[in-house]
């Protein structure tokens, strides 16, 4: 986020990139609908009525997509503008948001802003924790509406079972109340969007370089905030490792698979790429001015830290 866009912000790249996200997150949104059975595969793809019978069946799930895609690229869209509108509020040149299209479970990594230099303390609040908030003021209310649109059900053996941090765990308990022994909520495409919004404002909260979170620590407490945010990436790493030998150890030898490392095949990726992106950075966030941040501000830069801590999730996501 530190390279130098121009004044007037180009717009071929990002517009191509959204719509590749977009189509990228309507396909994580059908494949919520699509058979996941390899025999089903098979059936469908090796004979010419098959083939037909799979092209409408995609077509279908991609018309079922919209309900995961267009709650989660709002709440993305959200996000990016929180930042963009504050950065051009305080006459900082930034490019507009850049999506990462990924066609996984989620469909995208979220967006990039790039911007020069902060030169204020204040400005940096601003920028940073504008798209945070602006985003969960969508996600919240998504997370709720798709959970009250959610059955309750007996566990299913396998699968994956979406993580749990402390502002999640209470939405379902005030929407679903409390849920008896052996069920859980199955997330209807409108919950799992909100969910994913959640998961995500997380991460770019982390307290590391120039995430969210890397800038409001920053303007918190100045360069002390790049020795604790390379403490946080080689702990978060430690976690990862531990988390991965935990379930090593406490996994009967006949049930492990890949499946049980999820949230360690989760955290230690995150904390590697974060890690990197803090080296390129020179392992230094840049100088943010030395004007003192207002009440407000600091009191915003706590919320956001608050935050974080309240939608950490310490197993994004786990077998079932």
């Amino acid at each position: 986020m530190s390279d130098e866009p121009a004044h007037r912000p180009r717009v071929l790249l990002p517009a191509a990139l959204f719509a590749a996200t977009v189509l990228s997150v309507f396909y994580a949104g059908a494949t919520q609908h699509l058979p996941r059975s390899p025999e089903s595969y098979v059936q469908v793809t090796f004979t010419l009525p098959g083939m037909l019978a799979a092209l409408r069946t995609l077509g279908w799930a991609l018309g079922q997509g919209w309900r995961f895609a267009v709650p989660l690229l709002a709440i993305l869209v959200t996000h990016e503008l929180g930042h963009f509108l504050l950065a051009r509020r305080h006459r900082v040149p930034a490019s507009l948001p850049m999506f990462v299209p990924f066609p996984n479970l989620l469909g995208t990594m979220g967006a990039i802003i790039s911007m020069r230099p902060i030169g204020s303390r204040n400005a940096l609040v601003d920028i940073g924790a504008a798209g945070p908030l602006a985003g969960l003021v969508l996600a919240i209310p998504i997370t709720a509406v798709g959970l009250a649109l959610s059955p309750v059900e007996p566990l299913a053996p396998g699968g994956l079972l979406e993580g749990d941090s402390l502002i999640y765990l209470l939405l379902k308990r005030l929407v679903c109340g409390p849920l008896p022994a052996g069920y859980d909520v199955q997330l209807h495409p409108f919950a799992f969007a909100g969910w994913v919004g959640l998961f995500m404002t997380m991460l770019n909260l982390l307290p590391v370089g120039q995430l969210d979170g890397g800038h409001v620590t920053y303007a918190l407490f100045g360069p002390r905030a790049d020795r604790w945010s390379r403490w946080f990436t080689g702990a978060l790493l430690g976690y990862a490792l531990a988390l991965a030998g935990y379930i090593a150890l406490t996994t009967p030898l006949a049930q492990l698979s890949v499946d049980r490392f999820v949230p360690a095949l989760i955290w230690g990726p995150w904390a590697l790429a974060t890690r990197v992106l803090l080296r390129l950075s020179g392992d230094e966030h840049p100088p943010a001015g030395d004007d003192a941040l207002t009440p407000a501000r600091k009191a915003i830069a706590l919320l956001c830290l608050a935050l974080f801590a309240l939608l950490f999730m310490p197993l994004p996501m786990r077998a079932g």
